[in-house]
């Protein structure tokens, strides 16, 4: 797609003033012009055509980036993007259809633009479902002040959105949390917190912890082998039913299993943990 204009014209490279004033210099095409060179790309795959079409509505790009720049991205990043965008529309245009190309291609140049800001507008993504990215270009827009959204406000941003009060909750948490760097950073400020590194520490990675909580498991599973095979087989049959295989077999049928009441199964369970927990103990 990007060799379908200049390498000078394919982004703001350079001086965005100077591309400003490069584009702002191109003529806009008229419906019938515009109408014969989609026609002359879709019949003949004319580059030269596409390359017209292009040139001709990147004013139109710059419009919609402008409408981005609260993101704190480089504008001439997103025109770049927008770019991209409009090469995509030109190349799925379709003059048959009998609109406007900018009222087909507005939707190719906001997507790459909206992509571009979810990689790059923080270090973690903040949007990954449908609902988030929704969420996050309407909310700021859906806000009528600073300041945590109200109960109301949060239920009518839900309704106008079409998304659950949860989802409003959790985008307004991300967009107003910051990157914070894991690692420590020199700092003269003997107040400052913490880096993360300094409490989010995982222990469980130690192989020391590792190694002794595997032969804490292995300990207490011999411990336990030792203590079953001190008991009488019809108690070793109900211990292990009943705690040491899922599902769990009810007393009912264990009784039925052994030919005795169901109180007597209850004791024979009782006694024989009694013993189990003083082998083990031991």
């Amino acid at each position: 797609m990007r060799d379908l204009i200049p390498v000078q014209l394919a982004g703001p490279q350079g001086s965005l003033d100077a591309y400003l004033a490069t584009i702002g210099q191109i003529s806009v095409l008229d419906a019938d012009e515009e109408r014969a060179l989609a026609e002359r790309l879709q019949r003949d795959n004319d580059l030269d055509a596409a390359r017209a079409l292009v040139l001709s509505h990147l004013r139109f790009v710059v419009h919609v980036a402008r409408g981005y720049s609260g993101y704190g991205l480089p504008l001439g990043d997103l025109i770049q993007e927008g770019n991209i965008g409009l090469m995509k529309a030109v190349r799925r245009f379709d003059p048959a259809q009998n609109v406007r190309l900018i009222s087909f291609a507005v939707h190719w140049i906001r997507a790459e633009i909206h992509e571009f800001i979810l990689r790059n507008w923080r270090i973690v993504k903040v949007a990954t479902t449908k609902a988030q990215r929704k969420l996050f270009f309407n909310l700021r827009k859906a806000k009528k002040r600073l300041g945590w959204l109200s109960h109301a406000e949060v239920e009518a941003v839900a309704s106008d959105l079409g998304v659950t009060p949860e989802n409003v909750l959790e985008m307004e948490a991300r967009l107003s949390a910051h990157d914070a760097t894991f690692d420590p950073v020199e700092s003269d400020d003997d107040d400052a917190p913490p880096a993360p590194v300094a409490y989010l520490a995982d222990q469980r990675a130690d192989p020391a912890l590792q190694l002794e909580a595997l032969d804490s498991a292995d300990h207490g599973k011999r411990q336990l082998t030792a203590a079953l095979a001190t008991l009488d087989p019809r108690s070793r049959d109900i211990v292990e039913k009943r705690w040491l295989v899922e599902p769990k077999t009810t007393l009912k049928d264990l009784a039925a299993v052994h030919g005795v009441s169901l109180e007597r199964i209850r004791q024979l369970e009782k006694n024989a943990l009694t013993r189990l927990r003083g082998a083990i103990a031991a």
